[in-house]
């Protein structure tokens, strides 16, 4: 994960790269602690990775009164996989997957991006309707193009948890030029903090099999997804090969996974400033964020419920 000194008398510091335990405790790993954060070690991720099998926490120093920041904070690609659970697409309407269904991608600026306990700054718009969206985050460690199916799984690095935010009132343009230009993703997605990121990177041999992990959000302590990732469409191995079918990924590249259903659309609910957003995907911990309007302060929003 991503760190920095936090605390009154904490002098201002440059962010370096730590190993959290089980337990959430922070170790300095001399390998890592040169980086600025994780996406910059993931350059040399060939030669870390052996490094990082065989250590434990027990050989670093614990860290206190660090914060956590966002742990890639500009991939090459963000690489963001749309309608990829059988439930979220009934929920939103769309019915059985179509027979031949292939992987669906789309690509978000990394301005996009916060870490964990940051705010999600929300248009000033009534008619945004702003939602969740929980998913599987994908970390790439190698360069690879045309990947099979059968070998994708060993360019991933690890795994971090995303929140895709979505504007949905913003998705569907007005007065379109035409309809191939009906539909507008960045409108709706591509907003500064719109994708929270982490709490870090949980290296891919702690989460032997991406196919078994229950994906949880609440929303002001409310559970609004349950769902896991044995539940996808198309399953991690299989878009990696199809992503890398389209573009090279390489090292630090991000690929979100979509969502399974419990969005806020689909119970006519959409994000209010003050709100608090919590993730939990086993064993890669939690990722919390609060929201906020633009141009307000968001230590002075209140935690609300629908």
């Amino acid at each position: 994960m991503t760190c920095r000194p936090e605390g009154r008398d904490a002098e201002p510091a440059e962010s370096f790269v730590a190993a959290a335990d089980a337990d959430g405790r922070v170790w300095r790993h001399p390998d890592l602690a040169r980086y600025p954060d994780v996406g910059a070690a993931l350059r040399d991720w060939t030669e870390l990775e052996p490094v990082l099998r065989d250590w434990q926490p027990a050989d670093g120093k614990s860290l206190d009164g660090v914060r956590l920041l966002t742990p890639i904070p500009s991939p090459g690609k963000l690489v963001c996989a749309g309608a990829n659970y059988s439930d979220h697409l009934q929920e939103m309407g769309v019915g059985d997957v179509p027979p031949g269904m292939e992987p669906y991608f789309f690509l978000l600026p990394p301005t996009t991006i916060v870490g964990p306990d940051d705010a999600i700054e929300i248009p000033d718009n009534p008619e945004a309707r702003v939602d969740w969206e929980a998913e599987l985050g994908v970390v790439i460690g190698r360069r690879v193009h045309q990947v099979p199916v059968e070998w994708a799984l060993e360019a991933v690095a690890g795994y971090t948890i995303v929140n895709d935010i979505s504007a949905r009132g913003l998705h569907a343009r007005p007065n379109p030029l035409a309809p191939p230009f009906a539909f507008d993703w960045l409108a709706s997605k591509g907003r500064d903090t719109f994708t929270p990121i982490g709490p870090g990177v949980t290296p891919s041999w702690f989460a032997p099999d991406p196919q078994s992990l229950p994906i949880r959000l609440w929303r002001n302590g409310v559970l609004e997804q349950d769902g896991n990732t044995k539940d996808m469409i198309f399953g991690v191995a299989q878009l990696i090969s199809a992503a890398s079918q389209l573009m090279t990924l390489e090292p630090g590249d991000v690929l979100a996974t979509g969502t399974p259903a419990g969005v806020g659309a689909a119970k006519g609910l959409s994000l209010r400033p003050g709100d608090e957003l919590h993730i939990d995907i086993n064993p890669l911990g939690a990722l919390r964020n609060h929201v906020w309007r633009a141009g307000e302060p968001s230590a002075q929003r209140d935690p609300q419920v629908a």
